[in-house]
């Protein structure tokens, strides 16, 4: 396996970065629609019973697009505004020291009978705030194992586990969810122009899924993991955790007091049927401004709970602390910047070229041609973005990759994008514990040698493959059970598109 995940690394580290991939595509396809014009391909549209045709980018007025609206394709593209606005809220967050603190309390508040339980579950929870769990959550584990007497690269395993492996399901939103959504949305107007993709379209579907990957987690650690670490031998001597600062418990109720007086609004203007956060003209939530501005009350809410913790705790000594906390938060998504100006301009030509749509229209062809039920379609995507995870881990940039590509292809079957974004979650989160492409590989590796020296990627992928494979088994079984009962996957996501 060494061998084997060692050739894996090579191959992926020579891979150009995945900006440079973008760019490349980008480059590529203004060539490939030359050559699709050029073979003339076409089909018909199922929508509207036109015609569409390939169209060259490499054409003058193809070459005058993308001059004229490079700069329209950037600033226009869905996930940029929801990450930005997004990461401003929890920059206040993690610079007023509440996530540390909220994670530690989760944590160490557990009895030990429900240590592994909790450590996977705060995993899991964890991507509410972005990648802040991959650093903080393991070595907090570690720690917490070693202080009970068990084994340290356990407590890091679960963590890990938790962290990357359910990186998709949680309770709450997340930061991902604006930005699949946002990509959601652009491949779906490939077919339905007007097709929108509310950031909660995966609430339901992840929710239930969060809990039951925290149970399949602590059962792994407990029965598989820790059996084959057995006692622990290393140098590190058995410690106390460090417990929460009078500063921080004060902290803590002051964000929990912030928190009730804006879930209390929320509910006051939400649930009732006159809350002005309801539909103007229906009455109704699921079209609502509470749903379509989801992503500023978590903004809103990131921000009040922060500086309740930050002002109560004294971290935030003036507004500059506030702000160049943001600005941190902001620097972190430098090379995501980068990224998204080149998948934008990727996605904008293959959408320009139509070759979204005929590709869409020949490989709905091809599966109603084969006879696929529902479950091989969601069994075939999962795998599909699994075995991706190895060469593209991040989950964003393959999805802008592969949606353009199956959400319009599965539109065409009858299933809604939500439904197809919910089934590549699931592949993208389960081989994130053994990829070596992941960003944070290295990093548990590193914390895995403070109680071993001698571990290395062989331990890591050891001792993570179990979890992988638990989590691909119990997660897939239950999209399965969600599309053989045709369940919503979140708020007015159905599986199935209407026939209207």
């Amino acid at each position: 396996m060494e061998r084997a995940l060692a050739r894996i690394e090579r191959t992926g580290n020579a891979l150009p970065h995945p900006a440079t991939l973008f760019a490349f595509m980008a480059a590529l396809m203004i060539v490939v629609s030359a050559i699709a014009e050029r073979l003339a391909l076409e089909v018909i549209h199922p929508g509207t019973g036109q015609p569409v045709r390939a169209v060259s980018l490499a054409s003058i007025a193809g070459l005058h697009r993308i001059v004229t609206e490079m700069v329209t394709n950037f600033t226009g593209f869905a996930p940029l505004g929801m990450v930005l606005v997004v990461m401003l809220g929890i920059g206040v967050a993690e610079a007023s020291g509440l996530l540390a603190a909220a994670l530690k309390v989760l944590v160490l508040s557990a009895p030990r009978r429900l240590l592994t339980f909790a450590v996977v579950f705060a995993g899991v929870m964890s991507n509410t705030a972005g990648d802040v769990g991959h650093v903080l959550l393991p070595p907090l584990a570690a720690s917490a194992f070693l202080a009970v007497g068990r084994h340290p690269i356990a407590g890091v395993a679960a963590a890990y586990a938790g962290v990357a492996g359910g990186y998709s399901a949680n309770m709450l939103l997340g930061t991902i969810d604006p930005v699949l959504a946002g990509i959601s949305q652009e491949a779906a107007r490939i077919i339905d122009p007007q097709y929108i993709v509310n950031p909660a379209a995966n609430y339901y579907f992840m929710a239930v899924s969060a809990p039951l990957l925290a149970v399949t987690g602590t059962f792994v650690t407990e029965r598989i993991v820790e059996p084959r670490l057995g006692a622990y031998g290393g140098t590190q001597q058995q410690g106390v955790v460090e417990h929460l600062t009078p500063e921080e418990r004060r902290g803590l109720r002051a964000a929990l007091v912030a928190a009730a007086l804006i879930i209390g609004l929320l509910v006051m203007s939400a649930i009732p049927q006159p809350g002005f956060l309801r539909d103007a003209q229906t009455g109704g939530l699921l079209n609502s401004p509470f749903m379509s501005g989801i992503v500023a009350l978590v903004f809103i809410m990131a921000v009040a709970v922060g500086l309740a913790f930050g002002v109560a705790a004294g971290r935030f000594k003036s507004d500059r602390d506030v702000v160049d906390g943001m600005g941190r938060a902001m620097a972190t998504l430098s090379v995501y910047l980068v990224l998204v100006f080149f998948a934008s301009q990727f996605l904008a030509y293959f959408r320009w070229s139509n070759l979204g749509v005929i590709l869409a229209v020949k490989g709905a062809e091809i599966l109603r041609a084969a006879g696929p039920g529902s479950v091989p379609v969601a069994v075939g995507l999962v795998l599909v973005t699994a075995t991706m995870d190895f060469v593209m881990p991040s989950a964003s940039a393959k999805w802008a990759v592969v949606a353009p590509v199956f959400v319009p292809m599965l539109m065409l079957l009858g299933y809604t994008p939500e439904y197809t974004q919910a089934a590549y979650r699931v592949g993208d989160s389960v081989t994130n514990i053994i990829s070596p492409m992941t960003s944070y590989f290295a990093v548990i590796v590193a914390f895995m040698q403070r109680y071993e020296r001698r571990a290395g990627i062989g331990t890591l992928a050891a001792t993570m493959l179990p979890y992988s494979i638990a989590f691909l088994m119990v997660w897939l079984a239950l999209l399965v059970g969600w599309t053989l009962l045709e369940l919503p996957v979140g708020p007015g996501a159905g599986m199935r598109l209407s026939a209207g």
